[in-house]
């Protein structure tokens, strides 16, 4: 799938994998592999940014990966996330999309919103919400009607 339909058509929440095509090279080559890496990889899609136009430039749409959290003692030292634009070469697949019954919990920043959280139940969204306070929050419940949209309009996970 190009850049464009993941941008169109995956939900939040979704995992996304993305790739160059290009075969993973041995173990021996540190640097060759990790450019392969760097171009190769899977990541939860956390945002979605329309076009933006401005007097003096222009981005197409973009979206985000959350590709993971890295620390120790439960604490999050480095957050991984990648931004790839509408016009991005690689390619993309949705690898799972989220359940139904799954709560996204939301946050808005600015026009746009982002994912900060995928919880199991919405009882399990108040309880991350309470542990970790934010503001401007909502929570939105995969439902069925969604699910089976993507079905009935060809989109159903490749």
């Amino acid at each position: 799938m190009s850049a464009q339909h993941i941008y169109d058509h995956a939900p939040l929440g979704s995992l996304i994998k993305y790739a160059d095509g290009a075969p993973k090279p041995p173990a021996r080559f540190t640097r060759k592999l990790r450019d392969w890496e760097s171009r190769n990889g899977v990541g939860r899609l956390v945002k979605k940014e329309p076009p933006r136009e401005r007097p003096t430039y222009s981005s197409p749409a973009y979206f985000t990966l959350h590709e993971g959290n890295f620390g120790e003692g439960g604490m999050i030292i480095v957050t991984v996330m990648r931004t790839y634009s509408v016009d991005s070469a690689l390619i993309f697949k949705v690898a799972e999309r989220p359940a139904i019954g799954m709560v996204r919990v939301i946050q808005a920043v600015g026009d746009n919103s982002e994912l900060i959280n995928l919880a199991e139940s919405q009882q399990a969204a108040e309880l991350w919400l309470a542990r970790h306070p934010h503001f401007n929050v909502r929570f939105e419940e995969v439902t069925a009607d969604e699910v089976s949209a993507d079905v009935v309009e060809g989109r159903a996970a490749a």
